[in-house]
């Protein structure tokens, strides 16, 4: 039986219905032939229906086959070690003064696109900027714009004075931290949806970085400064008019190590009940 959207090896499906049970938009459903489906518009291509097939018998047209890989087993990172990891990792701002090979920083961010998001939308792109002398004009720009705001009298601007300190006294790049590397995420305007997938990519960014040597750190006044629209910043990074800048982090080899785990807030966690008895732990 061939189909428009999903296409079924008789010869191999064993009628176990798993493709219509993980089917996240409920658009499979088991007939007396196998998988069927109906609303194929309404196809989110997450690939879970070919995934889940153990005999490959399934395939979808907006997710094929021949494009996903063979998985012998779920590779299930030890507990103790994942719980160390994820505690150990930390927000790197003084980095060595390497550059980083297009190779690694490829592979970093490829590992970014299989982050979840709403609905399987995805629709982020990136913009590596790793030229030295571009990376100072960031700096410089958005230094002026918080000054700007400093002087301003806006609230959330007066804490950071000492940065616009620094750096004019010192020299210091207090926004970028020197890091050989920044990464802009951008999404169309009209994508609703894109500053929250852009938080889970960058996260999963993030997190590989350590496996390749690498740290990273939210640029988040940099973000600010973008965000707000100020134009030598805009007029200096030339984005495409129809995209947003909607998250960066600063990448690049950590110049120090940490030698602890610091501790953070005790977990705040109640359990429902129904009686309005809450269980706080």
């Amino acid at each position: 039986m061939k189909m428009e959207l999903i296409q079924i090896d008789q010869g191999l499906c064993v009628r176990c219905g798993n493709c219509a049970d993980v089917c996240t938009r409920r658009i499979i459903s088991m007939g007396k032939e196998g998988p069927e489906y109906k609303d194929p518009e309404v196809c989110i291509a997450c690939g879970h229906c070919v995934a889940v097939c153990a005999y490959s018998a399934l395939n979808n047209i907006r997710t094929p086959l021949a494009g996903q890989t063979p998985m012998v087993r779920f590779p299930v990172v030890d507990g103790e070690v994942a719980y160390q990891f994820l505690r150990s990792r930390r927000s790197i701002r003084c980095y060595k003064k390497l550059s980083v090979p297009r190779e690694e920083m490829l592979q970093l961010m490829d590992i970014a696109r299989f982050a979840p998001t709403a609905g399987n939308s995805q629709g982020i792109s990136y913009l590596v900027v790793e030229d030295p002398e571009t990376l100072r004009k960031i700096t410089a720009q958005t230094i002026d714009w918080i000054e700007e705001q400093v002087l301003s009298h806006a609230d959330w601007a007066k804490s950071y004075a000492v940065y616009v300190a620094a750096y004019r006294n010192d020299g210091q790049d207090v926004i970028l931290r020197s890091a050989p590397c920044l990464v802009i995420a951008m999404a169309p305007k009209s994508f609703l949806r894109g500053r929250d997938n852009t938080h889970f990519s960058l996260a999963y960014a993030e997190l590989y970085a350590p496996s390749l040597g690498l740290g990273s750190c939210w640029a988040g006044l940099f973000e600010a400064c973008v965000s707000s629209g100020y134009e030598p910043l805009l007029q200096l990074l030339n984005l495409p008019e129809n995209k947003i800048v909607t998250g960066a982090i600063m990448v690049g080899y950590p110049q120090y190590h940490y030698c602890r785990i610091v501790d953070r807030r005790p977990l705040d966690l109640t359990y429902f009940s129904p009686t309005g008895e809450h269980s706080r732990i």
